[in-house]
C-alpha cells in the first residue's frame, strides 16, 4: 500500500476517496478551490467512520493523516498514487492532469474518478501519459467496493495492475473494462434505468417515489446477490439461458420502452422532479439522508458477506486483510478499547446480549492475529473456529459508554484453546464470556491441529499468562440450585 496519496478535487466523489484512503491509514494531500471543501470533506469522513464501525469489527489501522492544500502540484508533491475527481469537464481535468504530471515522477499511477470521459482525451498534454488510467468509484467511494479500470491508447499494462492492487488493499473490488468505451460499463446500465425513469415521471405514468419503490421492493434486492444474467439464467428454469431468451426475447424488439429517446427537460419536468423528489425526502438533510443509506448498505453488506455473494466476498477478504496486516498485541496484554453504538442498545437501554457477543468475537480475532492467522492461514484451509461459550452478565452498558476488552488464556493443546474475556468500563466489571476454541481444516471440514509456527505462539501466550489470577467465574455452570428462589 502507498503511504500516501494526492487527491485532485473533494467533492461528492473526491471525499469518499479522502474517507476511503485515510480511514485505511493512507496519508491524503487534498487539493480543491471550494473553501468550502474542508467542512464538507470533514463531514464526509465522520459519515464514513461511522459507518465503517458498523461494517466490520476487524481492526481498523490508525488513521491517515488529511492535509488540505493549496495546488495541484502540492497534493502530487511526494504523493505514491494520485486520483483526480474534477468536475465532468474535460478540459479541467486534462488541466489538472497535466499540472500533476509534472510534479509526480514518472512511475507514479495517476487515475481518475470521470463516469465517462475517455481516457484517451484525457492523457493529452500529460507527461507519461501511459501511467494514467480511469478509476472509476460509486458514491458512496468509502462503502461501494466497485472501481472501474480503463486505459487508454497508451496506458501500460503494469499501470493497470498497480492500480488495482491499490484499490484491492482499501477494500476494493477492480473491474478492468477490456475496451475503451464512453460511460464505461456501470453507467451505461445506469444511464438506461434512468433515461426510462425520466419518461415515467415525463409521462406522468409514475412518480419518483413510485419508481424508487418499484426498484427497491422487486428488482434491486435481486441486483444485490447476483447482478443480471445470473438471475435470468434461474428465470430459464432447468433449461437455462437458451430457453429464458426464446421464451422473453422477443419481447425486447416490443416498443416499450424509450431508451434511444431523451425527454427535454423542460421547465416543467424539472419543477415535477424537484417537488416530487422534496417530498420524498419528507424534510430530512442530505447528511441525514447519507446516513440512512449508509446504514442500509451496511446491513446489505453483512448480509452478502454472511453468504458469501457479489461485495459480500470483497467485504470478507478485505477484512481477512486487516487482520492480516493488525499489529500483534503484547503477549502478556490483550486489550481492546470500543463504545456502545446505539445499534446494540434494546429497549430498555442496555447493550444488547449480541453486542457482547461481538465485542467478544473482535476480542478474540486479536488473538488470532497474535498467533499468526492471517489472510494466507485463512487461505490454506486454517482457522480457529469457537466451539462453545458462556457469558456472565453483571453490569449495565449503556449507549456512548467507552468499554474496554481484555483476554486472557487459560489452556490450550494441539487443538484448542481456553480463552477468558472481560469486558469493564473503567473498573467496573461489566460482563465476563469464557470460551473454547477449535482449530479446524475448512478444507476438510474437521477439527485438525494447529500448524507449528501457530502452536508455537499459542504455547508462548500459554506460559505468560500463567502467571495471571485464575478468573474467579472460570469454569461456571448454568443450574438450579436447590433452595434457590423461584
Amino acid at each position: 500500500m502507498t503511504e500516501a496519496v494526492g487527491l485532485l478535487g473533494g467533492g461528492v466523489i473526491g471525499g469518499g476517496w479522502a474517507a476511503r484512503f485515510v480511514l485505511n491509514g493512507v496519508d491524503v494531500r487534498l487539493y480543491d478551490p471550494d473553501p468550502d471543501a474542508a467542512r464538507k470533506v470533514d463531514e464526509m469522513l465522520e459519515n464514513a467512520r461511522r459507518a465503517l464501525g458498523r461494517l466490520t469489527y476487524a481492526p481498523l489501522p490508525a488513521p491517515g493523516e488529511l492535509t488540505f492544500v493549496s495546488t495541484p502540484e502540492e497534493a502530487a508533491a511526494g504523493a505514491g498514487f494520485i486520483q483526480e475527481n474534477a468536475p465532468e469537464r474535460l478540459d479541467l481535468k486534462r488541466k489538472l492532469l497535466a499540472a500533476a504530471s509534472k510534479v509526480a515522477p514518472p512511475e507514479v499511477v495517476i487515475a481518475s474518478s470521470t463516469s465517462g470521459l475517455l481516457p484517451s482525451q484525457l492523457q493529452e498534454g500529460m507527461e507519461h501519459p501511459e501511467r494514467l488510467t480511469v478509476g472509476h468509484p460509486f458514491n458512496p467511494v468509502y462503502l461501494l467496493p466497485l472501481v472501474e479500470l480503463c486505459g487508454g491508447a497508451r496506458t501500460a499494462p503494469e499501470t493497470i495492475d498497480r492500480a488495482a492492487a491499490l484499490y484491492r488493499s482499501v477494500g476494493m473490488h477492480p473491474l478492468v473494462v477490456r475496451r475503451e468505451v464512453d460511460g464505461f460499463i456501470a453507467d451505461r446500465l445506469l444511464e438506461a434505468l434512468w433515461r426510462e425513469a425520466l419518461w415515467l415521471v415525463h409521462d406522468e405514468i409514475a412518480t419518483v417515489s413510485e419508481i424508487d419503490d418499484a426498484i427497491r421492493y422487486g428488482p434491486g434486492l435481486r441486483w444485490s446477490g447476483m447482478g443480471t444474467f445470473l438471475l435470468y439464467r434461474i428465470a430459464g428454469g432447468e433449461a437455462g439461458m437458451r430457453h429464458f431468451m426464446a421464451q422473453f426475447g422477443p419481447a425486447l424488439q416490443w416498443p416499450w420502452s424509450k431508451l434511444t429517446d431523451v425527454p427535454e427537460l423542460t421547465d416543467e419536468l424539472l419543477e415535477r422532479l424537484e417537488q416530487q423528489s422534496d417530498a420524498q425526502a419528507a424534510g430530512r438533510s442530505v447528511r441525514e439522508l447519507e446516513r440512512l443509506r449508509d446504514d442500509c448498505l451496511v446491513a446489505v453488506l453483512q448480509a452478502l458477506r454472511a453468504n458469501g455473494v457479489g461485495a459480500g466476498e470483497t467485504v470478507a477478504e478485505y477484512e481477512r486483510t486487516l487482520v492480516e496486516r493488525a499489529p500483534s498485541p503484547a503477549r502478556d496484554a490483550f486489550r481492546w478499547e470500543t463504545r456502545v453504538l446505539p445499534e446494540w442498545v434494546d429497549y430498555n437501554g442496555h447493550a444488547t446480549e449480541s453486542s457482547y457477543l461481538l465485542m467478544t468475537s473482535h476480542a478474540t480475532d486479536g488473538l488470532l492475529s497474535s498467533l499468526g492467522i492471517d489472510a494466507d492461514y485463512l487461505r490454506a484451509g486454517g482457522s480457529y473456529f469457537t466451539v462453545e461459550t458462556h457469558i456472565c452478565h453483571l453490569g449495565e452498558a449503556k449507549a456512548g459508554d467507552r468499554l474496554h476488552v481484555t483476554t486472557q488464556v487459560l489452556g490450550a493443546d494441539e487443538k484448542r484453546i481456553h480463552i477468558f474475556v472481560r469486558i469493564a468500563r473503567d473498573h467496573t466489571l461489566l460482563a465476563t464470556a469464557e470460551q473454547m476454541l477449535l482449530h479446524v481444516d475448512t478444507k476438510a471440514g474437521r477439527a485438525a491441529p494447529a500448524s507449528p509456527e501457530v502452536l508455537t505462539r499459542v504455547h508462548e501466550i500459554v506460559e505468560a499468562h500463567a502467571s495471571q489470577p485464575w478468573p474467579e467465574r472460570a469454569g461456571r455452570r448454568i443450574a438450579l440450585r436447590s433452595g434457590a428462589p423461584t
